[in-house]
């Protein structure tokens, strides 16, 4: 797949997520304050803090596919993964706010009763968000996209959400009122639990966390395949957006000329290319096998 088609697809599936879920947040604060429901009304701000959310997800991707230039060289791709440090922000103080509003909900016993609008807002949430997290995690994953996989647990979270929202909701409609403001509160937990997922991924690929051990295995196992290649040294792979770059420091016989040993690292990096999508740079050092060498790092 072609970088362009890699973004025309990502930004296809942000656009339908932001405009869902603009109905979706009318609909819940609509229903939640006409329908005398706290919860709904809860999960309606909460979708206002996905509203926002999506759309900077949408302006990184807009600065993400910009080519690199002189003052980023690695290009842009990084504005992805701050993109998804903002939703997994977005995410935990939606689970904190949620739970307090909850907790105060119970300890001053200011129950309402919700009309059935507000249990049909909650039922619809569920399956539009399920939906759309299945729609968005199969594009997320084939792309490898760290954007797009928050934003598919934002809507896996905000189906979760609902569905304790609908019990709750149920449960008040038929007179056990202290299930709503009961089931935002215990949903508020799994809210919390996958914002700290989400942000702790995000936050492992901007400190340049290393790849995932079966790619790097994989990628080794290709260059070694390659003749001419003795030894893959050592090799190094951090993510920045959808691609991911590649250190590698390849071992060839010392007697081989520059112009050869130059073309077997290019055969390299047109393999890792022609195999690994998802990879947008890959820089190779040439050590000579089986001499003493030191490799020279300030890190």
């Amino acid at each position: 797949m072609q970088r362009s088609e890699r973004f025309d697809s990502a930004e296809r599936i942000i656009r339908i997520g932001f405009w869902i879920n603009a109905f979706l947040m009318i609909f819940k604060l609509g229903a939640g304050y006409w329908g005398h429901s706290d919860a709904v009304f809860a999960d309606g701000i909460e979708s206002a803090c996905d509203f926002i959310a999506i759309f900077a997800t949408l302006l990184a991707f807009k600065l993400g596919r910009l080519p690199f230039d002189k003052q980023h060289p690695y290009g842009h791709g990084r504005a992805e993964n701050l993109a998804a440090l903002l939703v997994s922000l977005v995410i935990i103080l939606s689970g904190l706010w949620i739970l307090g509003d909850s907790v105060h909900a119970i300890l001053n016993r200011s129950f309402k009763s919700p009309a059935i609008i507000a249990v049909i807002a909650s039922f619809l949430t569920i399956i539009i968000k399920e939906w759309l997290y299945r729609f968005t995690n199969k594009t997320a994953t084939r792309l490898n996209s760290p954007a797009l996989l928050a934003m598919a647990k934002d809507h896996r979270k905000d189906a979760i959400t609902s569905v304790a929202t609908l019990f709750g909701v149920c449960g008040a409609f038929f007179g056990f009122s202290i299930l709503d403001p009961l089931a935002a509160g215990l949903t508020s937990f799994f809210i919390l639990h996958i914002g700290w997922h989400t942000f702790r991924e995000a936050s492992h690929d901007l400190m340049d966390g290393a790849a995932p051990t079966d790619f790097i295995e994989e990628v080794t196992r290709l260059a070694e395949n390659v003749e001419g290649v003795e030894h893959v040294h050592e090799i190094r792979g951090r993510r920045s957006g959808q691609y991911v770059i590649i250190d590698l420091k390849l071992e060839m016989d010392p007697d081989m000329t520059v112009k050869t040993s130059h073309g077997v690292a290019t055969k390299v990096k047109e393999l890792i290319f022609e195999g690994f999508p998802n990879v947008g740079d890959v820089m190779i050092h040439i050590n000579p096998h089986e001499e003493e060498h030191e490799d020279l790092i300030r890190l």
